[in-house]
């Protein structure tokens, strides 16, 4: 027998089975990947004087040394972009865009690697942690195709047409400052510099040193693919030392993580009069109709609460089903969860991975624990499983849970979610609405008119019908984000690269000046120009 407590090797059991698991024979650890190689050629070029170190949520065991930059490492760092980014911007659109079609190739060719590197960061099952190549690459296809068009100048109408000639250009902001998270380490740190780049930036990151190898993979792809080194500067260390740094020298700021830091990051920009967009925390709840397809929503309600352990911002946490289905949907819904396997393989089968740090784990097991001294039900799950890794824990069904439970208003961040009943659609959408948070939402029917109508009148920045959170996330034409507590601005999209963009009108004024002309007197003039008005809006000009 292997405790897998201090092993990185394969383990995968059922949710709710006791024992301690065997490793097969054979199965990869973590310094078969994390080799000193591995971690000397990544960490070269990054701006740091100190050391610090990263780990393994599987095991707890240490994955690498890694450097660790002051404030002054971060000014040195924005001084190298900007200077490389003078030059950045030189390089027309398109070849800039066909960077990121090189790098979507070298992802895909390569995705073994990174997948390796985020399930070891993460303590994610094998296909969540793939789940972030696929949705890297669709990005990177997009605005390696889409991003010129979307800079491309535009025509407008001036005051007076055919006298007025007026471009719309679109010019980078310059060196945008990134502040990335641990739970999605290749999607939302690459992911969201992809655009930046293909504007004209130049970018300043500071991942999560716990997932900063994962990062530094895509950094060095993105250089093999053509992008100059000194373009993407990286930065790690703690998040109150580094990053008011970062936000102090960036000229944009995009930022991914919890509500309150979201809010100083915010003030941080806003003393600046610098731009920002922040995709912060949710409450996400999903509703099945009294005409869904109860064996679908049941499996979608597990992809949609449980990928990445729950640690999701998009994911479900509250699951309102209609009160004339709610039986046999739970009874569905707590099989499978209770079917669910949890591993720490490098290796694809585990359902469900680990929690990525005691912190989490303290909250999902607070969360849990003060709902059921308060009354709530455990259907399934309830409990962490140190048998399988340090920070492991049960997928968790509650019932009966409500005000002034934390786990009924404030967000888990893990792999727990509550049911609710509902008489009518209008009382689920009022009680799916009842929070500060409005970052996704889910609606399951077999109607689509009916999940239409539902889904605007959810005040969520996305809305997906019969899907938990891909559909919407994975339409990289489409703008998402966040209404309310959950942020500002928007990735993805027309908005995700023009936010990285500073708009600039450039009017050509021909003939007549913009005043009185030809002797004309200022009475004159504004009788010429009423009349003209007038003229316009009945030929319908905008």
């Amino acid at each position: 027998m292997t405790d897998s407590r201090h092993s990185a090797t394969a383990t995968t059991v059922a949710a709710e089975t006791g024992g301690n698991p065997v490793a097969p024979a054979g199965a990869r650890t973590a310094a078969d990947v994390v080799t000193p190689t591995l971690v000397a050629r990544l960490t070269r070029g990054v701006v740091g004087s100190g050391r610090t170190r990263n780990h393994t949520p599987f095991t707890g065991e240490k994955l690498a040394d890694l450097p660790e930059s002051t404030p002054a490492d971060v000014a040195l760092a924005f001084e190298r972009a900007r200077e490389a980014q003078r030059a950045w911007a030189e390089v027309p659109a398109r070849e800039r865009a066909a960077v990121l079609l090189r790098f979507h190739d070298l992802v895909l060719a390569r995705h073994t690697e990174v997948v390796d590197l985020i399930q070891l960061e993460t303590g994610k099952a094998r296909l969540h942690a793939h789940e972030e190549v696929q949705s890297v690459a669709v990005a990177a296809r997009h605005y390696g195709r889409k991003g010129p068009a979307y800079l491309r100048p535009k025509s407008h109408t001036g005051v007076i047409p055919t006298l007025t000639k007026v471009t719309e250009l679109r010019q980078p902001r310059g060196v945008v400052g990134q502040i990335a998270p641990w739970n999605y380490p290749f999607e939302l740190s690459v992911g969201d510099a992809l655009p930046a780049f293909v504007a004209g930036n130049a970018v300043v990151m500071k991942p999560d040193t716990e997932t900063a190898l994962t990062a530094l993979w895509a950094r060095e792809q993105m250089i093999e693919a053509g992008l100059p080194k000194e373009v993407w500067q990286v930065v790690l260390g703690e998040g109150p030392v580094v990053g008011p740094a970062v936000v102090a020298h960036a000229d944009y700021v995009s930022f991914t993580g919890s509500t309150r830091t979201g809010r100083e990051v915010a003030q941080g920009a806003a003393a600046r009069l610098v731009g920002c967009s922040l995709e912060l925390g949710g409450k996400n709840a999903m509703l099945v109709l009294h005409d869904a397809d109860v064996e679908k929503a049941a499996a979608g309600a597990i992809r949609g609460a449980y990928s990445s352990a729950g640690q999701l911002c998009i994911s479900i946490e509250r699951l309102y089903v209609h009160e004339s289905i709610a039986d046999e949907f739970t009874e569905r819904f707590v099989a499978r969860t209770r079917a669910m396997r949890l591993g720490t393989g490098l290796a694809y089968g585990a359902d469900m991975g680990s929690l990525v740090s005691e912190r989490q784990l303290e909250t999902v097991t607070r969360h849990v624990e003060e709902a059921v001294a308060k009354g709530a039900t455990v259907l399934a799950g309830g409990r962490p499983r140190p048998d399988i890794g340090p920070l492991f824990y049960e997928p968790t069904v509650l019932e009966g849970v409500e005000a002034p439970m934390a786990v009924c208003t404030e967000e888990t961040f893990g792999p727990v979610v509550s049911v609710y009943r509902f008489r009518d659609e209008d009382e689920a959408v009022e009680r799916a609405n009842a929070t500060p948070y409005g970052l996704n939402s889910s609606v399951w029917t077999t109607n689509a008119r009916r999940g239409a109508a539902v889904a605007a009148r959810l005040r969520t920045g996305t809305v997906n019908i019969n899907e938990g959170y891909a559909a919407a996330y994975g339409s990289a034409q489409s703008p998402m984000g966040g209404m309310g507590d959950s942020g500002l601005g928007r990735r993805h999209g027309s908005e995700g690269i023009l936010k990285y963009t500073e708009a600039q009108t450039v009017a050509h004024q021909r003939i007549l000046p913009m005043g009185p002309a030809f002797g004309m007197t200022d009475e004159k003039y504004a009788e010429f120009m009423t009349r003209s008005l007038r003229v316009m809006k009945a030929l319908r000009l905008r």
